[in-house]
């Protein structure tokens, strides 16, 4: 039996040498010099085979090794050969049950676990961005692979839309990776409402890119953060809630801030405010030297025997009592004359408030119209398909007109006040005047009828 083995190995490997390739490739060549090449090569080959096969016969012990070698591989294909056939009888057995199944169920139970399977996929897909199933809380599984019914989907199901049922009314604290606006991800702990919201650190949360990676909102509605963090620090057990899941917060979100709306208004907004400002300014430093001027013309006021040079009113009478003009008329006209070069004082810079205060309202239109020309281009390029489109652009141009009468207001406000001032003062420093002159006029009466006589 082993020298039958051995020989045919032995063919086997005469059968396997490469000697005889290039001998039938030779028999179609047409040329001399190719047919002495091949014979060549066929006679080289067949010398190596010669001596491999001398070297074999003579190493009895590598021929027992190899042939132990082919009987273990054969064993070893035998076996699993049989395993395949056991696990092949094994399906057909399970098959066979299944089939036996599926026929006992019948049609009904198969439309039972269709609608299973569908309603099982409608509710994994609606709840796949809810907020229930943040915090370890399972969805049911997919029932679409599933050939036959059996009393464990049921089971499954059930409990897993008890277990969401329960989430919905649970306040839920947690640690979990949160994305802030920057980017970063740090841990931080989480609360959750339920399927309403989930918030930290008076920040609103959103479902992340990455799966299990939490990310904040935009922004935040001011009022809306304070009590989110109350409500996380323990503060307090009131909580402000958006009914309609969120459309009314990503409304607040988007409204933009003072700073936002000024930006809003471009260059000609910048005019306005920059004109605004140096208004006010003007019109402060202005109040603000009438203001001293009052003070200073009170305490003139109390003592008029001593004359001060720090106000209108005391270089006012200072120069009046430096006059002596015997013509009543040339005193008057003199005392008009003193009065009237401390008047431009008092007036100054109400000319400029008062044509900031005009020219602000137009600047403002002017930029209303500026941004309408933006909007309408805009129309045209995209069309009106976009209401929210045309809504932000005329929201943008008519910012500038909002900047012009904020402008406006205070500058006349300010005006106001500045020509009330102003006139105040120079109503008392008239009467004064026109007081001093009457004094004299008086005094100098009877001396002149006394000369007369």
């Amino acid at each position: 039996m082993r020298r039958w083995i051995t020989g045919v190995l032995l063919a086997a490997l005469l059968g396997s040498l490469p000697g005889t390739a290039p001998l039938a490739q030779g028999q179609t060549g047409s040329g001399a010099d190719a047919l002495m090449t091949l014979r060549a090569e066929r006679e080289a080959a067949e010398a190596r085979d010669l001596e491999r096969l001398n070297a074999l016969l003579g190493d009895r012990q590598a021929l027992e090794s190899a042939l132990d070698e082919a009987q273990a591989a054969h064993a070893e294909a035998e076996a699993r050969h049989a395993a395949l056939q056991a696990q092949q009888a094994e399906q057909a057995e399970r098959q066979n049950e299944l089939d036996a199944r599926q026929r006992e169920q019948g049609d009904d139970l198969s439309a039972v676990l269709s609608v299973l399977a569908r309603h099982s996929g409608e509710l994994r897909d609606g709840l796949a961005e809810s907020w229930v199933t943040v915090g370890g809380t399972e969805l049911p599984p997919r029932l679409d692979e599933a050939e036959v019914l059996e009393r464990g989907h049921l089971e499954t199901l059930g409990d897993a839309l008890v277990a969401l049922t329960a989430e919905t009314g649970r306040v839920m604290r947690f640690e979990a990776s949160v994305a802030d606006g920057s980017g970063d991800i740090a841990t931080r702990e989480v609360v959750r409402l339920g399927d309403l919201v989930a918030f930290s650190d008076g920040e609103l949360l959103r479902r992340g890119a990455e799966e299990g990676v939490l990310s904040t909102v935009a922004r935040t509605p001011r009022e809306m953060s304070q009590s989110l963090a109350a409500f996380q620090a323990g503060e307090s057990r009131t909580l402000a809630l958006d009914p309609t899941r969120g459309q009314v917060i990503d409304a607040l979100s988007q409204r933009p801030s003072l700073v936002e709306r000024f930006h809003q208004g471009g260059v000609v907004g910048y005019v306005v405010v920059g004109l605004g400002l140096v208004g006010l300014l003007v019109a402060l430093a202005q109040y603000t030297y009438l203001l001293r001027v009052s003070w200073t013309m009170r305490r003139q006021l109390r003592d008029l025997r001593q004359l001060r040079v720090d106000n209108p009113l005391g270089r006012v009478l200072q120069r009046f009592e430096s006059l002596d003009d015997p013509v009543p008329e040339a005193l008057e006209a003199r005392l008009d004359e003193a009065v009237l070069a401390e008047l431009p004082r008092f007036e100054r810079g109400q000319a400029l408030v008062k044509l900031l205060a005009a020219v602000a309202p137009l600047l403002g239109l002017l930029g209303t119209v500026l941004g309408m020309i933006v909007t309408f281009q805009a129309i045209t390029v995209f069309g009106t398909g976009d209401p929210q489109l045309m809504a932000g652009g005329i929201s943008q141009a008519l910012v500038t007109t909002v900047l012009g009468l904020i402008t406006a207001v205070p500058l006349l406000f300010a005006y106001t006040a500045m020509v009330a001032r102003s006139r105040q003062l120079a109503c008392v420093v008239e009467g004064q005047a026109s007081e001093a002159l009457a004094g004299r006029l008086e005094r100098r009466g009877p001396r002149l009828g006394a000369e007369r006589e």
